[in-house]
């Protein structure tokens, strides 16, 4: 099976009901991979420190921002997250024309934290991981085994009042801006001629490599693409598939219908198999910059067995411990070369308690749909809270500071009531 990835979803008024931007997406990985949901306080740095990336070491930041990460637990990076300025970005896979086999660098995951560490918007993320990229690039093996899995990266990167879409090819990119309605990326190139930032050599390599011929209208997706694989064509369907629940629920779109968008099955969005849905978010971010983002992680596989569990970001956040993978620092085989010549155990303690739940879901059909239903009802009484916070704001943010750990604990003890 061809290894495939992720959808991304951005929704913007008008396309959403009150004014509010809807976040969403499927972290799809390996099956037998772990995704930890992560939270880190903002920092200040020393000027010289470095920061140690999956595989390489950057300079460090004076300052990073708070950031809350759902991220494959072998590695430093994350698939997707937010932080404590509403900026939240995903990415995903593509394929094109120039190859991916390069050394180790940047992985987009590490990109997408850096990001979020580093920009207190949209379109400041954008020119954060360009920068980066053009520095440091990207390149590296983005599975924890030896078959050298490489990909060039997009990224769908919103705020309190825009998206933006980043596409990349090697160093080379393009970047869009979405400033209303909605957008939906898969595993291929989407930007076409609307152009909004680019790398200032990026038409010029296209034509020196004979991709674009300097005289007609240039299009990134046409010019950077592959013109047909089988992996690009099933990315094509589901993106398909996606822009079509987008387009039913226009001018609805809320975060129970993008929480539903995640979970479809028929569409190949919630994927099963050898790549599975490893890991999901939606975000909810009011415009009024005096109300506060409320992001839901479920922190487990298959979002339809999955509780999506709220998170704000308030002062004095304690650790997500429930949600956090053992560490092996410096003995990970990660860190050792060669490279992935063993898997330590990465289960946290969420994920043990849902791995024998999902198989008794899957083996015993009643008590199955029970747990299933009782999953569901606390996910519902816990957006009917939020929705008072995304209304009125926070008054009393200490009672918040637990908010995300004490919805884990609940979804446990709704798996001990089987």
């Amino acid at each position: 099976m061809l290894p495939s990835s992720c959808d991304t979803f951005v929704a913007l008024p008008p396309s959403t009901e009150g004014q509010r931007i809807i976040f969403g997406k499927n972290s799809d990985r390996p099956c037998d991979e772990v995704q930890e949901v992560v939270y880190f306080p903002a920092t200040e740095y020393n000027a010289g420190e470095k920061v140690e990336c999956t595989y390489i070491e950057i300079e460090q930041v004076p300052h990073t921002y708070a950031v809350v990460l759902s991220k494959p637990a072998w590695l430093w990076g994350a698939e997707m997250g937010a932080n404590e300025h509403q900026v939240c970005v995903g990415n995903e896979a593509v394929w094109g024309r120039e190859s991916a086999d390069g050394d180790e660098a940047l992985l987009g995951m590490d990109l997408v934290r850096l990001a979020l560490e580093r920009a207190d918007t949209a379109e400041r993320a954008v020119d954060v991981i360009t920068e980066l990229l053009e520095k440091y690039g990207q390149g590296g093996s983005c599975m924890e085994d030896e078959s050298g899995f490489t990909y060039h990266n997009s990224f769908l990167i919103s705020d309190r009042t825009e998206a933006w879409l980043l596409e990349t090819s090697g160093k080379y990119w393009a970047a869009e801006r979405v400033e209303d309605g909605y957008r939906n990326i898969s595993n291929q190139y989407g930007i076409t001629t609307k152009i909004d930032k680019e790398h200032p050599g990026m038409r010029e390599y296209a034509r020196s490599k004979g991709w674009w011929d300097g005289k007609t209208q240039f299009n990134f997706a046409t010019v950077y693409s592959f013109m047909t694989t089988a992996r690009i064509e099933e990315a094509g369907n589901r993106y398909c598939e996606g822009k079509k629940l987008l387009e039913k629920s226009k001018g609805h779109i809320t975060a129970e219908i993008m929480m539903d968008i995640l979970r479809d099955k028929d569409s190949g969005i919630n994927m099963e198999g050898m790549f599975m849905t490893t890991g999901s978010m939606v975000s909810v971010i009011p415009k009024d910059p005096s109300l506060p983002g409320v992001h839901y992680f479920t922190a487990t596989p298959d979002p339809e067995r999955s509780v999506f569990k709220p998170f704000i970001f308030v002062k004095y956040l304690k650790p997500l411990k429930e949600t956090t993978s053992p560490s092996y620092g410096a003995d990970d085989p990660v860190k050792k070369k060669p490279r992935f010549q063993s898997k330590p155990d990465r289960k946290h303690e969420l994920f043990v308690k849902h791995e024998l739940v999902a198989a008794i879901i899957d083996s015993k059909k009643e008590r199955g749909k029970k747990i299933t239903e009782s999953m569901r009802q606390l996910e519902k009484e816990k957006m009917t809270e939020m929705e008072e916070h995304l209304s009125l704001g926070v008054e009393e943010p200490d009672l918040l500071v637990n908010l995300f750990s004490e919805s884990v604990k609940e979804e446990i003890a709704v798996y001990g009531k089987r």
